[in-house]
């Protein structure tokens, strides 16, 4: 299939409503596999948030929208005409509102820019809090903790949804071989945490706790769907001063990425955590 075709098939496997909405949004120019890749993604959170069991017409809030609103979108489409996202992040904003308003959903969602660690929100004052395939830019675990326990303050019900470190398939196997370079690359850059491993769920699990959290579900999700977000350019590796630290990175990528061409990538199971306050 080629690239729009692609698009065209994953689309069959949501609603009509959704699909025009995606259909609504421009590809994208950046050079990745597909100029559908943010399409395919938002199909993948579209699919995550059903899983969660968003309600129609709620007042919720999403940590962590990210430059290209790819949560953001599919969630202010289940919310509904009568619903109300408050969305943040501290400072990825690049495309989030050119990706916003082509959706046409710009009237049920209203960003703001702040540290999830202190929203500047009163307690209990949305109905659920949500926070998809964000987990992993937090950081460290005390971060973690930190961001759960300010959702659990905002509202009774959290739901928390991320990539498992599991693979069933050669091409999540080479999803999770490049993507468990990232976290290398960026401490080797700027020394700072980004894109670290995935969590096993039961460790999501046990930061929920420690954030004040009961637990009220905790399930493994089969997405089967492609994924592309895990690759990133040798470019750059390059800029690694360390020599040493440069030259074994660089193996890694090589291997993963013949891995990436030869298997292609697909998204890893996803565990979606709902907890209430304990």
């Amino acid at each position: 299939m080629n690239p729009r075709e692609k698009l065209e098939f994953y689309l069959q496997q949501v609603e009509p409503g959704f699909r025009k909405i995606v259909r609504r949004i421009p590809p994208r120019e950046e050079p990745l596999p597909t100029p559908y890749w943010l399409h395919l993604e938002m199909i993948e959170r579209f699919h995550v948030l059903r899983a969660v069991g968003i309600k129609e017409g709620h007042t919720m809030l999403e940590i962590g929208c990210g430059a290209h609103a790819l949560t953001t979108v599919p969630l202010a489409y289940l919310l509904g005409p009568r619903g109300s996202l408050f969305t943040t992040d501290r400072e990825r904003w690049t495309y989030f509102h050119s990706v916003v308003h082509a959706s046409g959903l710009q009237d049920r969602i209203f960003p703001f820019q702040c540290t999830a660690l202190t929203l500047p929100l009163p307690s209990q004052s949305m109905e659920c809090s949500v926070l998809i395939h964000g987990v992993r830019s937090l950081g460290d675990q005390s971060t973690m903790i930190g961001v759960f326990a300010e959702m659990l303050r905002v509202s009774p019900t959290v739901c928390v949804a991320e990539t498992l470190p599991c693979a069933h398939t050669s091409a999540q196997r080479a999803h999770l071989d490049m993507y468990n370079l990232r976290e290398e690359l960026f401490q080797a850059l700027s020394g700072r945490k980004d894109d670290v491993h995935y969590l096993p769920l039961d460790t999501l699990c046990t930061l929920m706790e420690k954030a004040g959290g009961t637990i009220l579900s905790a399930e493994h999700h089969e997405m089967r769907f492609p994924h592309f977000l895990a690759y990133f350019p040798k470019e750059e590796i390059m800029r690694i001063t360390n020599r040493k630290k440069r030259r074994e990175l660089l193996e890694k990528w090589k291997s993963a990425r013949e891995n990436l061409l030869q298997y292609g990538e697909e998204h890893p199971p996803v565990g979606i955590v709902t907890a209430c306050i304990g």
